[in-house]
């Protein structure tokens, strides 16, 4: 089968086509014929040797895929060989065929375009675990969602409104915020022209925001947890700004706030019953036409490291998808 791959940790520029074995799936997995694969920043990350998780080189990034079930473990109930599926599945994604552990992989409708079932449950499962196990986002309150154009911050915004949320979509440009409410962003706030801070209290009437969800850090994080209401949640995701937040610790105690870590691989892992749980909503709302990633770009398999490369220089407003089959 066709793959591209990685054969050494580096720049997108070692990714190459190339031809390996049709892997053969363990009683716990599925062999599943590859669609469409969405690509996330981890998907860089992976490649350069800086992820959590080492795969063995050579390797296919792309961990997020729908396609048909082909071949079905011998422990495998849930899905039948001929289903649609979506999975997360860390990586191997940017092939013909990819294999898939039973519990990183979830019947979808047929109904769903295989699109929307490769790009919408990663960036979906990481924003629902954020606001709703990690921020305890209530009807009513408000959000404000950085990095608002991107995978996770596109989920994060329709997700706050079907929570009830009043959501305020930040980011650094005009045509990213364009985007941003199209999605259903109620105000927005562009935090390279506008003080983020200011903004956001001017918004809220002087009280500030009840949940902030961050996936960029760097220099955004300091105003945005000022920007936060007594009780507040700043909610940490990523830091694609570039580097780690800094935040000085008077400011969570000064607003009785919190500071909130969230890992969705790990939750997935230790608490698989409530993410489940979570996986159930999201594909309801994916079926009911209710949650959709915005689209970027559609890619080849051969132009594949050009989706990912786009990706790390920041050109995607919403998500690129590399399309297989």
């Amino acid at each position: 089968m066709k793959a591209l791959l990685c054969h050494e940790f580096g720049s997108t520029q070692n990714l190459l086509i190339g031809e390996i074995e049709k892997p053969l799936p363990k009683p716990n997995q599925m062999l599943i014929k590859v669609k469409a694969c969405g690509i996330n920043f981890p998907d860089a990350l992976i490649i350069q040797n800086k992820y959590q998780f080492k795969p063995e080189l050579p390797f296919a990034p792309g961990g997020e895929i729908s396609g048909t079930v082909e071949v079905v473990g011998s422990e495998v109930t849930h899905v039948k060989v001929g289903d649609q599926v979506f999975a997360q599945i860390g990586w191997g994604g940017l092939a013909e065929y990819a294999l898939a552990d039973s519990h990183k992989c979830y019947r979808i409708s047929k109904s769903v375009d295989p699109v929307t079932a490769a790009t919408t449950m990663y960036t979906s499962a990481t924003a629902y675990y954020a606001l709703n196990q990690r921020g305890q986002l209530k009807p009513g309150e408000t959000l404000l969602v950085l990095g608002a154009a991107g995978g996770i911050g596109s989920a994060a915004i329709q997700l706050g409104k079907l929570m009830g949320a009043n959501v305020i979509a930040a980011a650094s440009t005009d045509e990213k915020l364009a985007q941003s409410k199209a999605n259903g962003a109620d105000e927005t706030i562009n935090y390279t022209t506008e003080d983020l801070k200011e903004r956001c209290k001017a918004l809220t009437n002087g009280k500030g925001v009840d949940v902030i969800l961050d996936p960029v850090g760097d220099k955004y994080a300091e105003p945005s947890v000022r920007a936060l209401a007594w009780g507040g949640r700043y909610l940490v995701v990523g830091f694609t700004g570039g580097a780690p937040s800094k935040i000085p610790m008077n400011l969570p105690l000064l607003k009785g706030a919190s500071i909130v870590g969230v890992f969705w691989s790990a939750f997935a892992q230790k608490q698989p019953t409530e993410n489940a749980q979570n996986f159930a909503q999201l594909i309801k709302w994916v079926e009911n036409g209710q949650l959709k990633q915005p689209i970027h770009k559609s890619y080849t398999l051969a132009q594949g490291k050009q989706a990912i490369q786009d990706l790390v220089e920041r050109k995607v407003i919403g998500k690129n998808v590399v399309l297989i089959d």
